[in-house]
């Protein structure tokens, strides 16, 4: 399969003006000014992209791909996610974790739909683990499943300083860590400890011991939905001056907060006032998630779901609002989590690289869709279905 996406204005993340991109199979096999590929003898198929934008397909580092919750009994579970939420909202690469339920979802499960999302077109990574201590792992444990499945990239997401968690000490999360470091070495993976935060008073205090107290880097753990509260973003900034990564989860409303809660928007003009180096903070949906609200007992009082759309609002946001210029804003959806997992071929437009690419329009909307170099949505129409997904119009 030969296309050419003629005339678009490319950020790679980087600008690179207005130029045409070839599509081989499922990589990009060049970027040329326009009218200079030339094909004979095949078919090709030509995509018009005059005035639109074409940038790498978003990267989305934290997904519960069967579904996550259960914190208010079995009939608040949310329901696996599909491939036509995966490819409306621009992602053509994720990673899927389990969450706070270990017990009536799996690993086993786990690793079986990501394969089935592959097979319908996204590429796909696993963390092993759920929110708990021992970790949930498909081999006996997190090194073995580095070395020996494809998939795994590292352990997660782990809870702590969460009254969900499973209260790891010091030496139970240093030697979870340690198995990361190790497996991923062996198994040629990036390893990483991905760490859920919660509102509990002792913050980062496992994650600046682990830098503190042992040798094993910075680079190892990331703490995702760092923005959930102002202090656990202040210890975030403390900790990528350090040299660490946070992973900030988006929300589908874009907009300011007031106290707690801090939108991507707030985090990004925090770290812009903090001088804090973009270069190490990814954002994530935590799609397909359940977003519960507790009061000061613990008790549950609300329950939503989370959706990938909100990483395509909140990079349009950024851009919009000229918070970031489109590279800037680009990268903690692309190119930063591609880069810190080892994701390969994966988050930048460039010669050998999978042709996972999104076209959006003057006004950043999303109107086109490539994994893989396979054509997902056309002019806003989705181009794929899941094996059971409804086929009427």
């Amino acid at each position: 399969m030969i296309s050419i996406i003629k005339e678009g204005s490319i950020f790679s993340p980087e600008p690179l003006g207005i130029k045409d991109l070839l599509v081989i199979d499922r990589k990009i096999g060049a970027i040329t000014p326009p009218g200079k590929i030339s094909i004979s003898g095949a078919d090709v198929s030509v995509i018009a992209a005059e005035g639109k934008y074409v940038v790498p397909g978003f990267v989305d580092s934290h997904v519960h791909i069967l579904g996550g919750g259960g914190e208010g009994g079995p009939s608040t579970r949310a329901p696996e996610i599909n491939i036509e939420d995966v490819a409306s909202s621009g992602v053509t690469s994720l990673i899927g974790c389990l969450g706070t339920d270990g017990t009536t979802r799996h690993m086993d499960s786990l690793l079986a739909k990501a394969r089935a999302i592959e097979i319908e077109g996204v590429d796909t990574w696993l963390f092993s683990g759920s929110y708990e201590l021992p970790v949930q792992t498909l081999t006996g444990s997190v090194r073995n499943d580095l070395i020996l499945i494809d998939k795994i990239i590292g352990a997660g997401e782990i809870a702590v300083s969460d009254h969900r968690s499973s209260q790891p000490s010091f030496e139970e999360f240093s030697r979870l860590a340690a198995e990361c470091r190790v497996g991923g070495m062996l198994g040629g993976k990036a390893g990483i400890l991905h760490c859920h935060m919660g509102d509990g008073p002792r913050g980062l205090e496992m994650l600046f011991r682990l830098v503190e107290e042992t040798e094993i880097p910075i680079s190892q753990v990331i703490p995702t939905h760092i923005n959930r509260n102002s202090n656990l973003m202040a210890e975030g900034l403390r900790f990528v001056e350090k040299g660490g990564w946070i992973d900030v989860t988006a929300d589908e409303n874009p907009e300011p907060e007031e106290g707690g809660h801090l939108s991507v928007a707030q985090v990004i003009r925090l770290c812009i006032e903090n001088r804090t180096s973009l270069d190490h903070i990814t954002i994530s949906s935590d799609g397909n998630g359940s977003l519960p609200v507790f009061d000061r007992e613990g008790n549950l009082r609300g329950l939503r779901i989370a959706a990938q759309t909100s990483l395509l609002t909140n990079f349009r946001y950024l851009v919009q609002k000229e918070i970031l210029s489109p590279a800037q804003a680009l990268m903690p959806f692309t190119s930063t989590p591609a880069a810190f997992y080892k994701l390969p071929g994966k988050g930048e437009i460039k010669p050998g690289n999978d042709a996972d690419l999104l076209l959006l329009d003057a006004e950043w909307n999303l109107t086109d869709v490539f994994s893989r170099g396979c054509r997902m949505m056309s002019d806003g129409k989705l181009m794929v279905r899941g094996t059971f997904s409804d086929q009427a119009e």
